[in-house]
């Protein structure tokens, strides 16, 4: 029964996130709002309110940000995990769209594979291998559409969706341990929050110069429905990892891109070129591939952080 839950939970979790893609490349095509200024709403909306939510249920959300050590992991996690993601995944839509962008994330687990074999000096499996070369022969056709003397995305869309690769590559190794201790909720509602506050701090003027954007009801409707497909994702993705496997997780978070294909196609009227569908398909087999080819070798786990004592703060 909890593995059945938390495989609805990754697959919920991840058409939620596939489906808000195109709703954000809506927002950034279809008004003046900002990537900053739709990232402060959200993060900032939805941090607080998930913290307060916890709050309201008797949970202390003060604790960790009153040691030092969890405070600093927090803020690593909120600035360059919840919203180096975000970030770089909102500025890959708003130089290419939507698929390109959930696409581009998809292939983090090349990333992962990459940067555990360096760190652990060792060569990766051969499932691995060839999950890797099929994965980047997939996004070599997105990227070419099957051309070799072109490349059919702009280079800050390029270079945006590599840096949403590797936020998502520390998103998802970083916080285990904040969340070991801290629980899911709990560090991804001070995640968003961080990042949001973080985010406005840097853009202060032109926030505040654009506040009358905010007027336009059908634009604050999106946004707020973003905010909470987001915020659901977030939390269903990583507490699916507490009932299945990461294997399982890789392999059903497929869904994501799926469902923004689906949903560009459809309510954008967008489409891809035939090569470029043959190498989103081929991505998609390649990360499969690579989650099962990993499955086989055991990872050296490192020991667990020592962990603080704290005193029972209240906020």
């Amino acid at each position: 029964m909890m593995r059945l839950k938390g495989i609805m939970m990754i697959i919920v979790g991840s058409m939620l996130w596939g489906a808000t893609g195109p709703m954000m490349e809506w927002i950034l095509h279809n008004s003046d709002i900002s990537v900053s200024m739709l990232l402060i709403l959200r993060l900032m909306i939805a941090g607080a309110a998930l913290l307060f939510l916890l709050k309201a249920k008797g949970v202390q959300v003060g604790r960790p940000m009153r040691q030092k050590l969890w405070l600093r992991k927090m803020v690593m996690f909120g600035v360059f995990g919840m919203l180096g993601v975000q970030f770089g995944f909102v500025q890959t839509i708003a130089h290419s769209d939507a698929v390109v962008a959930t696409l581009f994330q998809f292939v983090a687990p090349v990333y992962i594979i990459i940067l555990l074999s360096a760190a652990q000096r060792s060569f990766p499996p051969a499932g691995q291998v060839i999950g890797m070369v099929v994965a980047l022969f997939g996004l070599y056709l997105l990227l070419t559409n099957g051309s070799f003397s072109s490349i059919t995305l702009n280079t800050e869309a390029i270079i945006w969706g590599v840096v949403v690769g590797f936020a998502f590559t520390f998103y998802t190794l970083y916080p285990v341990v904040l969340m070991a201790e801290w629980g899911v909720l709990l560090v991804v509602g001070w995640g968003m929050f961080i990042g949001g506050v973080v985010l406005f701090i840097i853009n202060l003027p032109s926030f505040l110069m654009n506040l009358s954007l905010l007027l336009d009801g059908p634009m604050m409707g999106m946004l707020l429905l973003v905010t909470i497909m987001g915020t659901l994702a977030f939390i269903l993705f990583l507490q699916s990892m507490t009932f299945i496997t990461p294997v399982e997780t890789s392999v059903l978070s497929c869904f994501e891109p799926l469902t923004a294909m689906v949903v560009s196609v459809l309510w954008l009227g967008q489409m891809m070129g035939g090569w470029q569908i043959s190498g989103a398909i081929i991505m998609l087999l390649g990360v499969v591939w690579l989650s099962i080819g990993g499955d086989s070798k055991k990872k050296t786990v490192p020991p667990p952080e020592p962990v603080v004592p704290y005193e029972p703060y209240d906020m």
